[in-house]
């Protein structure tokens, strides 16, 4: 190896400075890529108008759904009757049951005189009867029936016990206090004082604190605890809403007799407890009550994903047995025909130009809700992509196996099964595996558009905009089934290429 010297070598970029010396767009390509790139950002910053969709967005709403997957909320309400009596009540859904008594709610009750208007039928005497010729002669005269009735009101004075005054606790600073005329609610230090008038409204005493909104003076008036809770306030009543964190009657729904009671307690009775039902043992009971769960829906959540992981399989197994005949068909090197390799490609083409979501709603359309559609859908995308890639990977194959096997006479049968599989099988097989692992995914979005599976009953649930957390439940056992699916398909495919498995 020759070395230059130093001066040699500035003379040559004297007298060659175009040589030794790198263009403008070599010295400062990193530069120019740099700021290419912030242009192109500024750019979609600008079009998609980002900073005003980021300044306009909700941000409390989704928060407030955020904290909804994770956490369960306990609604007592307040009413208000127009002579001052006051009813608590809880939601007929409510995770409590329905004879709820937290200890964070105290009320006050007492015996009130109570006026109710009751509606008492009044029988009227018919008119007589008009003989039969003058009904005849008198078109439109009255010809009988039964006694017309009209309605009086009277009233009933009837002594109840009710509600006298309300106090719900939130967290460990926030109490709302509830009397027919007048609501306290306290929070950090800070109070709210509201009085309750028929005719105005709901009235502030005092300035609103920083955690409670009104839109118009005497309109309802909304309060928010950040997580614990929030609460309205109108002149009819008042409705909190506290929140805890975790999933309620996640094993036992409110109709369970283990509904309520200590782990400790329930895995005694289920060991060696008295029977609850005489007809079958503490245990079966047990699990039928959770596989069976009115709330959470355990068996038909796990039947469904079942399905979801079945349709994903059966998809993508029909579609590689589809694909890979067609693949020889469109491989230019193994079938020297232009017409067949044409026709092959471009129903590849055709196939996978079609996104799975729009084949799922083609075929529930045409099958019906089910798996059937989805299996439909997952077969005939995969079908043309991966004869896509199956044809590629033929037509980069070495020849010189495959002339080998030629050269001793073999037939071409032999000659496909012993110079070209033996290249292509791993790939064919690698593929597969990655596609059996995406479809686990995609089975669940095609779900939702009827083609059965967990993901229909995913959509169901976002759909009533409150049960947050049977979402947060099915989206975690989705994603525990793609880890297992994911470390299972990288692990066959390391086997298959023969490098070691990660």
């Amino acid at each position: 190896m020759t070395v230059i010297a130093p001066a040699r070598m500035q003379d040559i970029a004297d007298r060659h400075a175009g040589l030794i010396k790198s263009p403008f767009r070599h010295r400062f390509r990193v530069v120019l890529l740099a700021a290419g790139v912030l242009l192109y950002v500024v750019y979609c910053w600008w079009f998609f108008a980002i900073g005003q969709v980021l300044g306009s967005a909700n941000w409390g709403i989704a928060g407030t759904y955020l904290a909804d997957w994770v956490s369960y909320e306990v609604r007592p309400s307040v009413r208000i009757a127009p002579d001052g009596a006051m009813e608590l009540s809880y939601p007929r859904s409510s995770p409590l049951g329905p004879d709820a008594s937290p200890d964070w709610v105290d009320v006050e009750r007492a015996m009130m005189m109570r006026v109710k208007p009751v509606a008492q039928a009044v029988a009227v005497p018919a008119p007589a009867q008009p003989s039969a010729a003058s009904s005849f002669m008198a078109p439109g005269a009255a010809t009988g029936g039964a006694e017309p009735v009209v309605s009086g009101q009277t009233e009933v004075r009837t002594e109840e016990e009710v509600v006298t005054h309300a106090r719900i606790r939130i967290g460990s600073a926030g109490v709302i206090d509830v009397w027919p005329e007048r609501v306290m609610v306290e929070h950090g230090g800070e109070r709210l004082a509201v009085r309750l008038d028929q005719e105005k409204g709901v009235l502030v005493e005092g300035a609103l604190p920083g955690w409670a909104a009104q839109k118009a003076p005497g309109e309802k008036i909304t309060f928010s605890f950040g997580f614990s809770g929030r609460g309205d306030i109108d002149t009819d009543g008042v409705t909190v809403r506290r929140r805890f964190f975790g999933w309620a009657n996640f094993l036992f729904d409110i109709n369970s007799p283990f509904h309520g009671r200590p782990m400790g307690e329930v895995a005694s009775l289920v060991l060696s407890g008295e029977r609850i039902d005489p007809a079958r043992s503490n245990l079966s009971l047990a699990w039928d009550n959770i596989l069976y769960n009115a709330e959470w829906q355990h068996l038909d959540v796990w039947t469904k994903l079942l399905q979801t992981i079945v349709m994903a399989f059966v998809g993508t197994l029909f579609a590689m047995l589809a694909a890979f005949p067609l693949s020889f068909l469109a491989a230019r090197n193994i079938t020297r025909n232009w017409l067949s390799n044409q026709l092959s490609k471009r129903l590849f083409d055709f196939l996978r130009s079609v996104d799975m979501l729009i084949w799922a709603l083609f075929f529930t359309r045409a099958f019906g809700p089910g798996p059937l559609a989805g299996i439909s859908a997952i077969f005939f995308t995969d079908t043309g992509t991966l004869g896509k890639l199956y044809s590629e990977a033929l037509e980069n194959i070495d020849d010189k196996q495959r002339e080998g096997v030629k050269s001793v006479g073999a037939a071409p049968a032999a000659v496909q099964r012993y110079g070209v599989l033996p290249q292509v099988l791993p790939v064919f097989a690698s593929q597969a595996l990655y596609f059996w692992e995406s479809n686990t995914r995609s089975a669940t979005i095609i779900g939702a558009v009827g083609a059965g599976g967990i993901g229909l009953k995913l959509w169901e649930a976002m759909r009533t905009n409150s049960d947050w957390e049977n979402v947060a439940y099915m989206v975690l056992l989705i994603l525990v089934v793609v880890f297992i699916f994911d470390g299972l398909s990288n692990r066959l495919r390391s086997r298959l290429m023969g490098r070691p498995a990660r």
